[in-house]
């Protein structure tokens, strides 16, 4: 049982370029999202596609490496810890989170050029 452990992996594409941002202590935090497809079968036998989309962060030297390679449209394979956090929003209502910590990643597919 010591093996187990809270572990994501996910094969997807960027949303958006990643926000790089250093927080007072220094602390260098990078957030971005990735979309997974999949395809499947619905009741009448017909080929659909459903799409989610996954909350990441990456901290200190993992973040400055997301923020130098990763952009918006590159596929990327990542893994990481899965997170539940709660935070108070501006209107002062409770808020929940899902996010993965990201531990490692790599780019499989840049970009798409723009013509």
């Amino acid at each position: 049982m010591n093996t187990l452990k809270n572990t994501v992996s996910l094969i997807g594409n960027l949303g958006k370029d990643p926000e790089l941002t250093t927080l007072t202590s220094g602390s260098k935090l990078a957030k971005f999202s990735i979309a997974t497809n999949e395809s499947y079968k619905d009741k009448n036998g017909q080929w659909a596609n459903t799409t989610q989309w996954h909350n990441v962060v990456a901290w200190g030297k993992t973040a400055e490496l997301v923020n130098q390679v990763l952009k918006k449209g590159a596929e990327v394979v990542l893994e990481g810890k899965l997170e539940n956090d709660s935070y108070t929003d501006k209107e002062g209502a409770k808020r929940y989170i899902t996010q993965i910590n990201l531990r490692e990643f790599m780019l499989i597919r840049k970009e798409e050029q723009k013509k």
